[in-house]
């Protein structure tokens, strides 16, 4: 075979010839309005391609194919990939698609496999990766998030209730004309309507009630929902009722100015009753039901008869009567109608909660001694007069309830009394006091003596503070 002739001087090597060719069609094509031909590209090889065509066999018909040669470089040229036609795009993150003729992703599947992309979290041995792995700190953060969860729904179910319901014992509670809102919760709570007088206001803030709640007597009831106490005191008493509020110790004179809504006179009403017979607690010549009209606050319709509210007095003095321990004052022979006068005279002369029992003392110790009682409250119910200071002639007035006059008890109740004054005549402190009288500078408080000295003492101290004050009593209530 002859040697090949040695290339022309200035002559153009077949890979010019070929690209001179290449421009002369594009130029033909861009005057016809094609698009210009196809240029082959010679692609780098790269790693991740060569993994992901090694991981399955090529095909046998690829396998038999023999690259073509690239006329620039002479280097092995890649065929045209399906994955770069419309229904195979081209991957976008810097790598192309390699799949195997039938759509299958090579690349793709080896990425994931060797990068942990199966979205489980595991190698393809089976072992969990750093990112499927959970920390201490998720754990931590976990349980902090249940833990706030929690505390937000104790704090929801606290607020609103969700499980209580308001089947509980009926309750009287007065609301007091200009009370706050922290007054009205604090009395419900005392009286066992509500559970936190906290909450209660933080619903009625958040309802936009706080100013709305109206005062009133209501009948509630025991661990009542906030939301049902609120719609009562929103509600406010209903126009067509009468509350009749009768504060302790009052007489059956006193009450009757309060039943102006009611139908009849109060005090011929309460004269007798065919529910309650005075005789069946002892007493023996009983004029009247003084004393067993048990102060509290009544609700009755407009127009009812006032002895409708007589059998709720009396129907109320049984049931709280019904709690005294009548025990000791019976071992010093005095019965329940003998109680029930002791705490009249209780009931006008405290005006301190903790003294009635001292002053219920005074009063069984003065009897033990067969010293005349001197109690101005008496006098003042023998004349009617409440208020002003008694006169000369008033102190000496004849009357059987005027202990100024007559030794022992009064024949019958001056009032009727509440049910702390009735325990504590049923019950006195253990004192040797005789005596007492107002200290000077307090609001009702008392001095109590043991001697006519001691006591003398202090009315002196009484007297000279009455004078410093302009005669008037000197008390700063």
């Amino acid at each position: 075979m002859s040697p090949a002739p040695p290339p022309v001087p200035g002559g153009r090597t077949p890979e010019e010839r070929e690209a001179a060719r290449l421009e002369r069609e594009a130029r033909r094509a861009a005057r016809e309005g094609r698009p210009p031909p196809q240029q082959p590209r010679a692609e780098p090889a790269r790693p991740d391609v060569l993994r992901a065509e090694a991981l399955a066999p090529e095909p046998a018909a690829r396998r038999a194919a023999p690259a073509p040669a690239s006329a620039a470089t002479g280097t092995a040229v890649p065929p045209s990939r399906p994955e770069e036609t419309a229904e195979h795009p081209a991957a976008t993150d810097g790598y192309p698609a390699a799949t195997d003729g039938h759509g299958r992703d090579w690349l793709g599947e080896a990425r994931r496999l060797t990068h942990g992309g199966d979205g489980g979290g595991r190698e393809p041995g089976g072992r969990r990766t750093a990112r499927g792995r959970r920390g201490p700190g998720r754990l931590i953060a976990l349980g902090a998030l249940v833990l706030i969860l929690a505390a937000i729904g104790w704090f929801l179910v606290m607020l609103l209730q969700p499980f209580k319901d308001d089947d509980g014992k009926p309750v009287r509670v007065t609301i007091p004309q200009g009370s706050s809102l922290s007054d009205i919760a604090d009395r419900l709570e005392k009286s066992g309507v509500i559970d936190d007088a906290g909450f209660f206001q933080l619903r009625a803030r958040i309802n936009g009630d706080s100013g709305n709640l109206r005062p009133g007597s209501y009948e509630l009831r025991e661990d009542m929902t906030y939301a049902a106490a609120l719609d009562v005191l929103k509600a406010g008493v209903p126009p067509n009722v009468v509350q009749v509020a009768i504060p302790e110790g009052l007489s059956r004179k006193e009450i009757r100015p309060l039943t102006a809504g009611l139908r009849g006179n109060y005090t011929r009403a309460t004269r007798r009753s065919p529910s309650l017979d005075p005789s069946d607690y002892g007493a023996k010549r009983a004029s009247s039901l003084e004393g067993f009209l048990f102060p509290a606050t009544y609700e009755l319709k407009k127009g009812q008869r006032v002895t409708r509210l007589r059998e709720q007095q009396l129907a109320q003095f049984k049931r709280n009567f019904e709690k005294v321990d009548l025990g000791f004052a019976k071992r010093k022979n005095l019965n329940a109608y003998d109680v029930l006068i002791i705490a009249s005279l209780v009931e006008r002369e405290a005006m301190v909660a903790k003294e009635r029992p001292i002053i219920a003392s005074v009063i069984y110790n003065r009897l033990r001694d067969d010293i005349r009682l001197d109690i101005d409250a008496t006098t003042r119910f023998a004349v009617g007069n409440w208020k002003r200071p008694l006169r000369v002639s008033e102190l000496q007035n004849p009357s059987p309830y005027n202990t100024r006059v007559h030794p022992g008890l009064p024949p019958g109740p001056i009032g009727n009394p509440g049910l702390a004054s009735i325990k504590a005549a049923a019950h006195p402190a253990r004192t040797g006091f005789l005596f007492y009288v107002v200290k000077p500078g307090t609001c009702g408080k008392h001095n109590f003596a043991k001697t006519d000295a001691e006591f003398q003492g202090y009315v002196n101290e009484y007297n000279r503070a009455r004078e410093k004050n302009g005669g008037k009593s000197p008390t700063t209530c």
